[in-house]
């Protein structure tokens, strides 16, 4: 029962991820821009896990540890949340979700030209799917695709490849909700700098405000929590597997509520993508499961 309800809950989790690019799209429809909707999102998610940290008497790490957390935040974090955001502007939310999740195919990439590890054969073919599927899904002759969309959504899954790499020390020293913590506060400051200096695009409807609480609390502070409490009863890898369901939650909600569609090259890219996902994290590569582990939210 216990290992169950971490199924149901890392799944939970995932479906809330989902919900980044609708969140974000209903946004921008109310009139706010990329700087102001990610400084309110990740200030705002940022502020409820500090009152966490506090509730469960969690202090701050100190020194070098601080501050690589911080530059994780304010360059790694902020640079992908940016790219990826940017990317839905361009393109459907549930394609640059499914750009998105080829990165556990990167972080492999980076294993072995950057680390030096070998790879087996099974990952290798993992990795040739990823790569396929991603070009199956840059399906530019859909009118909603542009190569721009396509470009910064592949971008937004290198960037975050990168981001898990070299994340995983400082964050697996911290802990979970410390490292959450430090990274979106140290990303929520350095978007405040950039709304301090062009101005804020505050969302002009109710709807926009609801859509950037959703982006804050649903999609960040609900899912990274449930994220780390289903984790830690199935494992990592478990994890990773049941995280699949985050594209293809975005995949769904942008169809019934942003009336987006998909072609079928773009279906089969995205289930090349999935599967190569599955693959590697059935392979039990470290890189997959330190992408799990350490994560904070996609985009």
């Amino acid at each position: 029962m216990n290992r169950t309800a971490g199924f149901l809950i890392v799944a939970l989790s995932g479906m809330c991820f989902g919900a980044l690019g609708l969140f974000g799209r209903l946004a921008y429809a109310a009139g706010t821009d990329v700087p102001t909707l990610l400084f309110l999102r990740f200030t705002g998610a940022g502020a409820v896990l500090a009152c966490a940290m506090v509730a469960l008497r969690q202090r701050l790490p100190k020194g070098r540890l601080l501050w690589n957390l911080i530059l994780l935040g304010a360059v790694g974090y902020v640079s992908e949340a940016a790219v990826y955001f940017t990317a839905l502007k361009y393109a459907p939310a549930g394609l640059v979700a499914l750009l998105l999740y080829s990165f556990p195919a990167l972080v492999a990439l980076l294993q072995v030209f950057v680390f030096r590890e070998r790879l087996g054969r099974l990952k290798w073919v993992a990795v040739v799917l990823a790569l396929c599927g991603t070009a199956l899904t840059a399906d530019l002759r859909q009118g909603e695709v542009t190569p721009l969309g396509v470009f910064l959504g592949v971008l937004s899954a290198v960037i975050y490849a990168l981001y898990v790499v070299f994340s995983a020390r400082a964050a697996g020293k911290a802990g979970p909700l410390v490292s959450s913590t430090v990274i979106l506060m140290s990303a929520g400051l350095t978007f405040g700098l950039a709304v301090l200096v062009r101005g804020p695009s505050f969302p002009a409807t109710t709807q926009g405000w609801s859509a950037v609480a959703g982006l804050a609390f649903i999609s960040t502070v609900v899912a990274v929590l449930l994220f780390f409490v289903g984790m830690a009863r199935i494992g990592p890898v478990n994890t990773s597997l049941v995280s699949n369901m985050e594209p293809l939650t975005a995949v769904v909600l942008s169809v019934l509520f942003l009336e987006e569609r998909l072609s079928l090259r773009q279906v089969l890219g995205g289930a090349l993508i999935l599967g190569a996902a599955v693959l590697l994290a059935r392979s039990d590569m470290p890189g997959a499961s330190l992408g799990a582990a350490e994560r904070q939210a996609p985009g």
